[in-house]
């Protein structure tokens, strides 16, 4: 009988998140049923809802329970199947959680195998720039609801990030001006000479709020809002008469106890402004029009990314806060098993 290893939550954290958090289970895999595949988890997708899922707070989908495995998005390798529709070998992509293997319904995958052959991109892109928190969130966000369009200045936060980087890539193609913000040096060099945005705010060197009146004095058209707190305050008081605000997240205030808005919401109101929040999975029945947009960009090198790969199961509570501390750089992923050849 095969042994999984899994990360179990025990208590909820307050702020920061450890692996004391965490009870490291060994637990024997039951045999399949009609209808369940076993999955061996190659990556898991690191990302900020992974820590809204520990709090016991209202949310998009129920809190992980105490007791429970870690929820997580993952990508992995089916092992044993008892569905006709998957094999030995076959790519699948879902909630396989904090786990070696996962036993789950095939109904709730997606199956990767299925997916064009003539893809032909990295596997781990499928957590990435074609992946859920990743290119089809940046698709949607930016595309659907932020509409930018020449004329428009365009500001993305957490710009360097792996839904910032693609959203303001694609703003960009859609010929607006964009501006971003992000906490070093380096990633400001990033997002301009690589991702080719127009500018970028330093935070932890700049006054953001000066650094708009400087950069954006005509106001901003579209906000896609990643990081909440003083720097959504700072966009929000700066928005052009009838801007579109996308809110993507709010990762400023994932480890606070207690939740603080915008002291300024009422700019929406005196902007006449569109804010409207979002969850990638709002958009499934049109996920096939974002993959033909984005395959052909990622294949060709015009839509750039990077990625940041944590190696090992236990190390996914010290990953997630590389996420609120700024040390990644691109797509954070977690490698749990050896990839496979594709």
């Amino acid at each position: 009988m095969r042994t999984n290893l899994q990360l179990v939550l025990r208590v909820r954290p307050e702020g920061r998140v450890s692996l004391d958090h965490f009870e490291v289970r060994e637990q024997p895999i039951a045999p399949l049923s009609d209808g369940q595949v076993l999955i061996e988890t190659l990556y898991l997708s690191i990302d900020p809802t992974n820590r809204i899922w520990m709090s016991d707070r209202p949310q998009y989908m129920p809190p992980v329970a105490i007791g429970e495995v870690m929820r997580g998005l993952g990508l992995g390798q089916v092992i044993e199947s008892r569905h006709p529709d998957y094999q030995p070998g076959d790519l699948v992509s879902g909630l396989l959680g904090w786990q070696q293997l996962a036993l789950w319904e095939a109904s709730s995958l997606r199956p990767l195998q299925k997916l064009p052959r003539h893809l032909d991109v990295p596997l781990t892109a499928f957590l990435g720039t074609l992946g859920l928190t990743g290119g089809l969130t940046a698709y949607f966000g930016m595309m659907s609801i932020g509409q930018p369009k020449p004329g428009d200045t365009v500001l993305v936060s957490a710009a360097a990030g792996s839904v910032g980087s693609l959203a303001g890539q694609l703003a960009k193609r859609a010929g607006s001006r964009v501006i971003g913000i992000a906490g070093s040096a380096d990633k400001c060099q990033y997002v301009t000479e690589e991702l080719g945005f127009d500018a970028c705010i330093n935070y932890a060197q700049e006054n953001v709020a000066a650094a708009l009146d400087r950069i954006c004095p005509e106001g901003i058209s579209v906000l896609f809002e990643n990081v909440g707190g003083e720097q959504l305050e700072a966009a929000l008081h700066r928005l052009r008469i009838f801007a579109r605000v996308v809110l993507c997240g709010l990762i400023s205030s994932y480890n606070d106890v207690e939740l603080s808005g915008p002291r300024n919401f009422d700019m929406l109101l005196h902007r006449r402004a569109t804010l409207q929040g979002f969850i990638v999975s709002d958009f499934a029945s049109r996920f096939p029009e974002a993959l033909a947009e984005l395959v052909p960009l990622v294949r060709s090198g015009a839509l750039k990314y990077r990625q940041h790969i944590v190696q090992g199961l236990t190390h996914a509570p010290a990953a997630v806060n590389m996420l609120f501390d700024g040390k990644n750089h691109g797509k954070l992923l977690l490698q749990v098993a050896a990839s496979v050849e594709r």
